[in-house]
């Protein structure tokens, strides 16, 4: 296990002028939620999350030494970057890329010696509720791993991913549990060997076959922009007066999960994981300021699945992010039937009648 000293390399035995690396990566849907966090990205709670398959983002990094110049010093330049999403100069992406080059620079000391071209899409809808900091951040950092291995190729594939998730953390907390693994921890947790702070880490326990290719299809209620951005609602943490016992509370239904992924009780995961969505609804409504981001039809489409299992007895339950969009999520041997009831009953609560099929993904792939 890595601890913050050992991202930071001594010397690199490699040098590259220049090239490209491409790199897919999931968002994640977490099923124990972490909201509030403290200094460096570091997480109030522990949180667990399923990787997902479909929606992720697709980032090519080409980069190019920059001229040595005699007037300044490597270290006292700038970064030097250009950012594209999906084909186009995106300014107002810039900031956030320019605060995380800061913020891993000690970690990789080869930054401010080349150019970067940043070329950024997603396959689903930016800013909508469906984690897309998570995915690009997860993707920019395989990405620059990708280089500092070719100045390093000794390192251990452990290290590299390691230090992915670590770095996808400074951009995005929930972009470290989108590197690897098909169930991932991030945040210390007393009985689960190897969790940590400073990254995501695969589930190290018995799932049961239950889980196995679990469903997760996506209902978008509302595309548009955020109405907050998750790094606001993470500070209202700050001073909340239910935060300490949501802490809490986090750990317990973390402690309940171990055992329901082992046993595969489909109906006591139902209640952890409707639960954790909306205690993190909850926290925002009674902030201050407060919020709330679900939307009508957010509600009617939880009232409809909660009529629709209780009359069929079929396992399915709903989860939430910051956002009004809905998770649906399922076991893949009754996929067909519930994508029929989505398909009936659902839909209709859907913005332009959309929705994403996704499933259970395993992590970033280079491309």
């Amino acid at each position: 296990m890595f601890s913050t000293n050992d991202f930071i390399p001594n010397k690199y035995t490699q040098s590259i002028e220049n090239g490209s690396f491409q790199w897919s990566s999931p968002s994640n849907i977490a099923l124990v939620k972490y909201w509030g966090k403290k200094d460096k990205q570091i997480p109030a709670n522990p949180s667990v999350s399923f990787t997902l398959s479909n929606c992720k983002t697709i980032t090519t990094l080409a980069f190019a030494k920059k001229p040595i110049s005699s007037a300044l010093p490597v270290e006292d330049s700038d970064f030097s970057f250009d950012l594209l999403f999906e084909g186009q100069s995106k300014e107002d992406f810039k900031p956030k890329i320019q605060q995380f080059f800061e913020r891993i620079s000690v970690y990789l000391p080869f930054l401010k010696e080349y150019h970067f071209t940043i070329d950024t899409k997603n396959t689903f809808p930016h800013s909508s509720g469906i984690a897309s900091s998570a995915s690009g951040m997860a993707a920019l950092a395989m990405n620059l791993m990708s280089l500092e291995k070719t100045l390093n190729p000794t390192m251990t594939e452990d290290y590299f991913f390691q230090k992915a998730s670590f770095l996808a953390r400074l951009g995005s907390g929930s972009a470290c549990r989108s590197i690897k693994g098909k169930v991932v921890v991030w945040g210390n947790h007393n009985t689960i060997s190897g969790s940590s702070d400073l990254f995501g880490v695969e589930f190290p326990n018995t799932i049961h076959e239950n889980f196995n290719n679990f469903q997760d299809t996506i209902l978008l209620v509302d595309k548009g922009e955020k109405q907050v951005s998750s790094s606001l609602g993470h500070n209202l943490m700050n001073g909340h007066p239910f935060a300490e016992r949501r802490f809490d509370q986090a750990h317990e239904n973390l402690d309940k999960l171990i055992a329901i992924f082992e046993n595969g009780n489909l109906e006591d995961f139902i209640k952890v994981v409707e639960s954790e969505a909306l205690t993190l609804h909850a926290m925002m409504m009674c902030s201050m300021p407060y919020f709330i981001l679900m939307k009508p039809n957010t509600l009617e489409i939880i009232n409809a699945i909660w009529k629709f299992r209780n009359a069929t007895k079929t396992p399915v339950c709903f989860t939430l992010d910051a956002g009004a969009n809905v998770h649906v999520l399922y076991p893949h041997n009754v996929k067909e039937k519930v994508l029929q009831f989505i398909k009936d009953e659902l839909v209709g609560y859907c913005q332009n009648a959309q929705y994403i099929c996704d499933q259970i993904g395993s992590g970033s792939i280079a491309l």
